[in-house]
């Protein structure tokens, strides 16, 4: 299922073959949550090079139902993209949407955010949404730590998404769909490794970094992804879920991750904040009014290609639905074409060097 191509330092350069299609790696996801990418359609992934999107189990169960995706034998032919699809379990749901759950050990007892129906997400259930949409690769159901949170209270969290694993595992039926187990233990090495090590033992496909990307400082983000890359089996693929920008990701690949999804880059580009490889640009500021340039000169998307700064900051300032298109489509060519630039440069042992040079374009305060 994952071959290991080539290394540079601990970035790796490798492939995963799903039962959709081969995917190289690094990989960065675009997210589709319901089941579409917003404001896109599949031709459009198709031509931007996109290899894998992600879906939401918690979502696709609510809307529009099992119901339907049996009838359309799987998500794929629902949503007429024939690429590889990964979803997650509707674990970030219990973190997200902790309002509306209640959480034992059973699992997850939720009210829908849509018409208020209650229904119970067990590990059980997560795994058989996920045959049922055909998902390449499916997430065992956790519970997304929040932070902060005590070392009691992410001991307890972290051991009740390993008893949520072990179930997990027993339920998978589909041998041709991956499943991976996600690492918990918020921000306590000990707990991360204690998770590691257990989850280990369950032999997943592949293994999922939890938890992180949920308002925790920067520092513990690069810390705890390091640290668990270095326990993580070497020969099974490392997935940091929910990250990030475009730093986070060469970061994170530099530690030995290989595959992320984030809805940076169709949110805000919705909101008229664009990636460049000059940096971010916020479209609307009235230095662009009069603009003729594009938005990346070295940039080859349509938005790129066709428009100048001005015209687009000009659709973004009227509300027309264009802009929100066109800022999809570039933010996600940058993306793709990072992780292009990414698996060229660990081929080429030039990674250091391209890491160095987003540290210098990409800074953080205190940089």
């Amino acid at each position: 299922m994952f071959e290991l191509l080539a290394r540079d330092g601990k970035a790796r350069r490798g492939r995963l073959r799903l039962h959709h299609g081969v995917v190289e790696t690094p990989i960065f996801m675009p997210v589709g949550t319901v089941g579409s990418v917003k404001t896109l359609v599949p031709e459009d992934l198709e031509r931007l090079g996109a290899q894998i999107i992600l879906g939401n189990t918690y979502h696709l169960f609510l809307r529009p139902g099992m119901e339907v995706i049996e009838h359309f034998h799987g998500l794929h032919k629902f949503i007429q993209w024939p690429k590889p699809i990964l979803t997650d379990s509707g674990g970030f749901q219990i973190f997200s949407l902790a309002s509306n759950m209640k959480l034992e050990e059973e699992g997850a007892h939720f009210a829908s955010h849509i018409d208020g129906r209650r229904f119970l997400l067990t590990p059980e259930l997560a795994v058989s949404i996920q045959e049922t949409l055909g998902s390449d690769i499916h997430m065992a159901l956790d519970e997304c730590t929040p932070f902060p949170a005590s070392r009691e209270q992410a001991d307890t969290s972290m051991r009740r998404s390993l008893r949520w694993a072990e179930r997990s595992r027993r339920a998978r039926t589909k041998k041709e769909l991956c499943q991976f187990g996600i690492v918990q233990g918020s921000v306590y090495p000990e707990l991360r490794e204690h998770s590691v090590k257990e989850l280990a033992r369950l032999d997943f496909e592949g293994y999922s970094i939890g938890g992180l990307s949920v308002g925790e400082p920067k520092s513990d983000l690069r810390t705890m992804t390091a640290f668990c890359c270095d326990l993580l089996p070497q020969n099974k693929p490392r997935y940091l879920m929910g990250v990030g920008t475009p730093r986070d990701i060469v970061e994170a690949v530099a530690a030995g991750v290989d595959m992320f999804d984030c809805i940076l880059p169709t949110r805000n580009g919705r909101n008229g904040s664009l990636f460049t490889s000059q940096g971010q640009i916020r479209i609307r500021n009235a230095q662009y009014r009069f603009d003729d340039s594009p938005l990346d000169p070295v940039c080859g998307c349509y938005t790129c290609k066709t428009f100048s700064k001005a015209y687009l900051r000009h659709l973004f300032v009227a509300g027309e639905l264009s802009s929100l298109r066109l800022f999809s489509l570039h933010n996600l060519t940058f993306y793709l074409g990072l992780m292009a630039d990414i698996r060229r440069s660990i081929e080429e042992e030039s990674f250091e060097t391209l890491l160095s040079e987003m540290r210098n374009v990409w800074l953080e305060p205190g940089s």
